[in-house]
Order: structure tokens, then sequence, then C-alpha cells
């Protein structure tokens, strides 16, 4: 099959349903692939954009919790012209006369929206998890899904003993057909039996001593007549049960991808990869010219700096930093950063809009502080949600504080201060 063929046969499904609970604050009024990403992007903007660079552009997006925002978002970033049979488009979670219950997992959504996806004629269906950061070539694994005859292929990647225990781990022969799946294994007699085999390390050019496991990625292939079949089962979630089933009835195949590939399921994980983002050769790259990540175009003004000092930072547009200090921080569109701020090991989301000026000018003395960072206020170790209104001599820091707590205007999550959105912090406070 050629690459027209092919991308014209596979029709992409992108997950974007979830409650996302391991991710609040941040997602207590938003979904999860919803979540600013790197000063300007969307979590979601990720599998969309490897889509596109992939070539495929029929694409649906499932949601169904905190979604008008990720809706607004896809409408206002993805437009095809009218001559063309190229899609990104929202199913959205319904009652119909065959289900009126709310997605109860991953294949419990693509079974409830089964009906649409048939209507095209595609033969391959690619599922998609909305809250991933990676760059992949999905023609790689749609072609070796077709040259090994398979009828579901995994993406699956490399991960050492330490952090096996948080995956599903696969286990496959020298010929990558998947045989056996565990979850979350934590004995260390059975994490010895699901090592990947010498001879498979070699081929994909690894050290054949090395300690490894095929972690499911959540990325999944499957041929149109086995996912007709894999769901007429009652099973909700493919992870867990419908894969797992399919090991002794298909022919299931890992598809082992070795590149950069992050899980953004928690703040932790969520803080680290946006601070990573600003080392001089950062682990996943922005800067691909021939696999650009898409977005909204905002069509803001370049960012305006002011005497500020800047050691590893991203900085968005529209932003206006005065004389302040960044350090290894991410700085979101719109954000407003007075003199004197300190700023460091940070995640400032910036703002969804400028303030009115004329509104500014009739604060009275005891007003909520402006949106941004206030002046001569220090935020250390921190993600601050949109539109957060720091006032002056703020200090938010995680020290001295329990590395999980629920404050009224704050909270803690592994050790990260996260401000929600739209909270007020009065001048002088200290979190």
């Amino acid at each position: 099959m050629d690459t027209t063929s092919l991308q014209n046969a596979t029709l992409a499904i992108v997950m974007g349903g979830g409650a996302g609970t391991r991710l609040f604050p941040l997602t207590k009024d938003r979904a999860k692939p919803a979540v600013p990403l790197a000063g300007k992007y969307r979590l979601v903007d990720i599998p969309i954009s490897n889509c596109l660079n992939s070539g495929f552009r029929r694409v649906y997006v499932l949601t169904q919790f905190n979604s008008t925002s990720l809706h607004r978002h896809i409408n206002a970033s993805y437009k095809f012209d009218n001559f063309s049979r190229n899609f990104v488009e929202i199913l959205a979670a319904q009652q119909t006369p065959e289900t009126a219950r709310w997605y109860q997992g991953t294949a419990d959504a693509v079974r409830q929206n089964l009906r649409y996806f048939l209507e095209g004629p595609y033969d391959f269906y690619l599922i998609l998890s909305g809250d991933q950061l990676y760059h992949m070539d999905y023609r790689l694994l749609l072609r070796q899904h077709i040259e090994t005859g398979a009828d579901i292929t995994l993406a699956t990647t490399p991960v050492d003993r330490a952090a096996a225990s948080s995956f599903g781990i696969m286990h496959s022969d020298t010929d990558r057909r998947i045989f056996r799946f565990e979850e979350k294994p934590k004995q260390p007699a059975l994490l010895d039996e699901l090592r990947i085999p010498s001879t498979l390390l070699k081929e994909l050019g690894i050290q054949e001593s090395a300690e490894l496991f095929q972690g499911s990625m959540g990325i999944y292939v499957f041929n149109r007549k086995v996912l007709i079949e894999c769901l007429r089962s009652d099973e909700d979630d493919f992870g867990k049960n419908i894969i797992p089933a399919s090991l002794q009835s298909h022919k299931v195949m890992a598809y082992i991808f070795q590149g950069y590939w992050e899980d953004i399921g928690t703040i932790r994980a969520f803080f680290e990869a946006n601070l990573a983002l600003t080392q001089t050769l950062p682990p996943y790259n922005f800067f691909e010219r021939l696999s650009p990540i898409y977005t909204r175009p905002r069509f803001l003004p370049a960012s305006k700096i002011n005497a500020a000092t800047f050691r590893h930072a991203i900085v968005g547009e529209g932003c206006i930093i005065s004389d302040a200090h960044i350090d290894r921080a991410v700085i979101g569109i719109r954000s407003i950063i007075e003199s004197g701020a300190t700023i460091r090991n940070s995640v400032i989301m910036g703002a969804d809009f400028y303030e009115d000026e004329a509104q500014e000018l009739f604060q009275g003395e005891g007003a909520r502080p402006p949106i941004g960072i206030g002046r001569n206020s220090v935020i250390d170790r921190a993600i601050i949600d949109k539109n957060a209104r720091i006032g002056e001599s703020v200090v938010i820091t995680p020290d001295g504080k329990a590395p999980n707590v629920d404050s009224t205007i704050y909270y803690i999550r592994d050790g990260v201060v996260v401000i929600p959105k739209n909270a007020v912090i009065p001048n002088g406070t200290w979190i």
C-alpha cells in the first residue's frame, strides 16, 4: 500500500475525555488535553500535530469532561478548506437510544462512537492519548502493522526496572509478537521474566546486557474487522481489558519506539516536562522544521522585555516583562511580570486576555491585584495557572510544607505549589 492510500485508509482517534484527577487542580476547570504546555500550546496539540505531520488528516477527538475550553481550542486551531475531505472533529459524549452513560474507559468511548467511525471506508484505526509529549511518524507504525500482518499493533517504549512498575508491561518474542501482558508489575521475579530479550535489544541497537522492559504507550492500531470484534465485549478499557484478552485470539505486535516520550499524567510529570524544555538542548524539540507543532493562531504582539535578566527560559508571545529575574522558567502568553519579581524553577501559564487599562485606573486601595506577577514577588517551584493575580511582595515556595496540601488559595502536589486559574493572591501573602 502506497503512502497516499495508507493515509486515506486510516482514521485517527484522540482520547480526550478523562477527568484527569492526577493533574488536579490544572484540570479543575478544563479537560486534561486542554492543559497549557510550553508557554503557548495545549497538550492535545501534540497528537493532532503528529497526525498532520504524518499525513493523517482525518481525526476525531473524543471529549467528555470539562470540555468547553478544549472544544474552543480545537475549533479555533484546526480548519481545513471546503474542498477536501480532511477534518479534525470533536465527538462529545452524548445520550443515545443505545446508551445514556458517560464513557467508562477508552474502549467504551470508542464503542459508543463506533457507528461514526465505520461510516468511512477506513481499514485501520489509530487510537491515541491526548496527554503525551513526543514526536512520532505514525506512517512507520502503520507500515510495520501492515508488513507484519498484525491484527493489533501497540506502540511500546523501553523503560528501566524502576519505571516498569508504573507501566503496563508487554513481553514479546524476538519477532515482536506480544504474548504476555502484566499491569504495573512490582515483584522482582516477575520483572526478571519480562525483560526484553537480548537478541531484540541487539536488533534495536541497545547494549544486550541492558535491563529494559516494553512499557505500553497507550497508542494502538486496529484493523477494522478486529476493532469491531474486540468491542463486542462489554469491557471498558483497551489497556487493562481488550488488549490482554486479545493476545490469545489475535496477532498482537509491538512497535518499539525509541524517541523521547513523556506521559503528562501527574503534576510532577507536567512540571518537570515543561522545565526540561528550558534546557540548552531539551529532550523534546519544538524547533523541528519538518515536524512543527500546530496550535491556535492568536496574532499576539512580540514579547516586550524591559531590563529583565534570563537564565534558561521560554517566553511566549505577548508578554511584558519589566526588571525581573527569570531563572529556569516557562513564561506563558500574555504574562505580565513587574519589576523586582524573581521567578525560579516555575511554570507561569500567562493569561487569556489583557486587562482593560481603564479598569485598572479605577482600582481603589485594597482592590484585587492586576493579572500577572506583582512587584518584588518571589515564585519558586510553582505552577501559576492562567489569569492568576499575584500581588506585590508575595512569596510562593514549597519550602517547609508537606508534599501534598489543599488550601483555600493554593495546592501542593508532589512538592510543587499550584496556584489555580483565576486565583487572587493579595499583596504580602506568604505561601
